[in-house]
């Protein structure tokens, strides 16, 4: 039986980069990517997705709803307020302007909107600032172990120390509508105050409360960063030169110092820890070279 001749085959051409990887049902023998409108769902489930992890964990967006504020905020002006510092330990310190949960019916009677389903949505991922929720911004005045003070006709004191308070509404009195003190603050506590203080419903009002005016810390959301909007607002909100002069610190150390110094160490353990391991890895892995090495030559 002879053997029938073979006609010759065509070499064949390299397929070009992207082509003929994977063949579709038609055939084609190139794979089709997913239509934009198939992946566009996709995609704006990732986002909202992203936007509820940065307002639960990072930054949230509040409205400023009353003139208490004044001259620092303004009705109306939007806030971004720091969520994350609090969940590594860090508690409020003297001078920032703090959002915290109404802490014994500071705001009881006070009208709550009723927003829609858009603008529930939109709050509910971050996007919006939250309408139906009762919080309160001001400004922290004293923290645990602190000893804060204001009598009628004077300023204010912190542990013995005047402050002076360019931040209070031009042409209001540090305290004189409602005189306190002395009074020391509870340990897991802060005493709260508005810039506007002829027009705000702080601390000093609410003295009779079960709390005694002070706001646990485990109410405060977050500390307000910066004035977000409107655009021409637009700047951060720092903690004023006055809560940093010396002698001010002096008696909240000593009450802070543990809960204070706990965050850092546990940290620094926590980063150490894996350095350790990387350490006592390499040092086991060149006593067994240099003992491999030390019976091969024996």
């Amino acid at each position: 039986m002879t053997d029938q001749p073979r006609e010759p085959q065509e070499p064949q051409e390299p397929q070009e980069s992207g082509e003929g990887e994977a063949k579709d049902g038609g055939g084609t023998g190139q794979k089709k990517q997913r239509s934009f409108w198939k992946e566009l769902p996709l995609l704006i489930g990732i986002a909202l997705i992203l936007a509820l992890l940065i307002k639960t964990f990072l930054l949230q967006a509040f409205s400023i709803p009353s003139d208490s504020m004044q001259n620092t905020l303004q009705r109306g002006d939007r806030v971004l307020v720091d969520k994350l510092t609090p969940w590594f330990g860090s508690e409020p310190e003297r001078g920032e302007v703090v959002v915290f949960e109404d802490p014994a019916g500071w705001l009881a009677g006070e009208p709550t909107a009723d927003p829609n389903v858009i603008q529930r949505f939109l709050s509910l991922i971050g996007l919006m600032p939250s309408a139906d929720e009762k919080d309160l911004i001001k400004r922290t005045i004293a923290i645990g172990g602190d000893t804060v003070e204001c009598k009628k006709g004077g300023p204010v004191k912190v542990n013995g120390k005047v402050l002076d308070e360019p931040y209070v509404f031009p042409g209001n009195t540090p305290c004189d509508d409602q005189p306190f003190g002395p009074l020391k603050v509870p340990d897991g506590m802060i005493w709260v105050m508005g810039d506007h203080r002829q027009n705000s419903q702080d601390s000093r009002y609410h003295m009779e409360d079960k709390n005694g005016g002070f706001v646990p810390v485990d109410k405060v959301v977050g500390r307000a960063v910066v004035i977000a909007w409107p655009v021409n607002r637009w700047s951060t909100l720092p903690v004023p030169d006055t809560f940093d002069q010396p002698g001010i610190n002096a008696l909240a150390a000593r009450s802070l110092g543990t809960a204070s110094s706990a965050a850092p160490a546990a940290l620094g353990l926590a980063g150490a820890l894996p350095l350790v391991l990387w350490r006592r890895r390499r040092l086991t892995a060149r006593t067994v070279r240099q003992a491999a090495a030390g019976h091969t030559a024996g």
